[in-house]
């Protein structure tokens, strides 16, 4: 299969995954959310920070060495899973011991058991993730699809029942036990990969030598994205926190689906081609210009909607989270921005700049959410949006330096997009303005009309003015 056939394969699968599993989750954290009270959402969110420094502790950043290594053998892949497995082990020894620590620092006595199960879920992804590296490798997204959807649809179902039947925030810390298990236990079925008791000490340092740093800087960015719910769960209340997570986690739907999935397929295809500089950037220009295409028209459109949509899907008790959600959305336009930058820098194996972009970055981050917290949760929201513009700045500079492809290029290359996109907001708000003094009630058909006037406005003039990701697409997937 030709590379290009096998890349757009692993788009649709890999969307296909993506959307379907969202999807349904999307649904549960819905029900579960008119079942369930902030506070609750609130505890489940203490546990981010906890729960992404722990998967990149466990993982060393060897599985994306793994990845990116063109000739990987069985010697290397049992070699990091060894590792891996160590690593989770030792990552949950060290969270049983400190949970009764972390239940002192938010107030909340009942966090000890909580953590202490609901962190299980190392050891399970410590049990699968060389698995799950093979398969992304080999771009069989596909198989990742048809794993991940029954997980997400049983643990989905568990939490349910279990909210229903009054265990309140333990349905949540049983869901994600659940799907974590159904995960490795799949990954191991179908995968056809098993581990040798083989340890190679020169593949564990050219792994280890790749993926330390990676880690490190994974660890700085981890610990700076989650510190904003470190921040409020410390200072205010559980049922703030759970705003704020819904907020981000609502969000975080289309960039999950789209963003996310478009990183995971690129990283493995720019490997392939890491050689080639003038057809890395032309393949990274076409991608990025795909996903802003995409996801910021559908990040404008949720800030214009942002109030019936929340009432009408999560009830009113979840209507404080709303602009926090709003902010949240201009924040997360810049995401996929820095994502593939930050993929180019790591297929061409300059690790050493994502340590030093990380060190920058967050020790300018840190100042200034110091300064931040005097202005509330508001301040902080404000300034993720702040930080997101020299994160941006800082990727682009050196994934654009290596594959000469400047800030500038970037820019212009999206603002057509973006303008287009802001103008079919404007347009859009305004009628929504109008439309609601009649219909002030009637959340699900203000949604239903401001979609069709924002995406007939958008599209229409998109393809009216050929823009360039519109030709693309038809290119790449109407005419492959």
């Amino acid at each position: 299969m030709s590379l290009k056939k096998k890349t757009v394969a692993g788009l649709f699968w890999t969307v296909g995954q993506q959307f379907s599993s969202q999807t349904i989750s999307f649904a549960v954290s819905i029900i579960l959310a008119r079942i369930l009270s902030p506070s609750e959402f609130g505890l489940i969110g203490m546990l981010a920070i906890l729960m992404s420094v722990g998967n990149s502790l466990m993982d060393s950043g060897m599985t994306s060495s793994i990845i990116r290594t063109k000739n990987a053998d069985q010697m290397d892949y049992s070699t990091v899973f060894i590792l891996n497995m160590a690593g989770s082990f030792v990552v949950y020894a060290i969270v049983y011991i400190s949970a009764p620590y972390i239940a002192n620092f938010y107030d909340q006595p009942i966090l000890t058991n909580i953590v202490r199960l609901y962190c299980l879920s190392f050891i399970f992804s410590g049990f699968m993730g060389v698995q799950s590296a093979k398969l992304t490798k080999e771009m069989n997204f596909k198989l990742q699809m048809m794993i991940q959807i029954p997980s997400v649809i049983v643990s989905g179902i568990l939490g349910i029942i279990l909210a229903y039947n009054g265990f309140g925030v333990w349905s949540l810390v049983y869901m994600n036990l659940c799907q974590s298990l159904l995960l490795s236990v799949q990954h191991w079925f179908y995968s056809g990969w098993r581990p040798s008791l083989k340890f190679d000490l020169e593949r564990f340092k050219y792994h280890f030598d790749f993926g330390y740093k990676i880690t490190l800087a994974g660890l700085i960015g981890t610990i700076y994205d989650n510190i904003f719910t470190v921040i409020i769960g410390k200072n205010y209340s559980a049922a703030q926190l759970g705003f704020y997570t819904r907020a981000l986690s609502v969000r975080q739907m289309p960039i999950s689906n789209l963003s996310a999935a478009l990183r995971k397929v690129t990283y493995p295809l720019f490997a392939s081609i890491n050689d080639n500089d003038v057809k890395l950037k032309v393949v990274y220009r076409k991608l990025i210009q795909q996903v802003i295409f995409w996801l910021v028209p559908l990040l404008v459109l949720l800030i214009v909607v942002a109030e019936p949509f929340f009432r009408f899907l999560l009830t009113e008790k979840w209507m404080p989270a709303v602009p926090y959600f709003q902010i949240l959305c201009v924040t997360g336009m810049l995401y996929p921005l820095q994502s593939y930058n930050y993929n180019i820098i790591k297929v061409k194996g300059r690790t050493d700049i994502t340590l030093k972009m990380q060190i920058i970055k967050k020790s300018i981050a840190i100042t200034g959410i110091v300064f931040a917290l005097r202005f509330g949760i508001y301040g902080l929201l404000y300034f993720q949006l702040i930080s997101a513009v020299i994160d941006y700045n800082l990727d682009a500079y050196y994934g654009g330096r290596l594959i000469n492809y400047s800030i500038t290029e970037q820019l212009m290359d999206i603002l057509p997009t973006v303008s287009l996109a802001l103008l079919a907001g404007v347009v859009t708000w305004q009628m929504n303005r109008l439309f609601v003094v009649g219909f002030a009630h009637h959340d699900l058909l203000r949604l239903i009309v401001s979609g069709i006037v924002y995406y007939g406005i958008y599209l229409g003039v998109s393809a009216a003015a050929k823009l360039a990701p519109v030709t693309d697409f038809r290119e790449l997937i109407l005419k492959k």
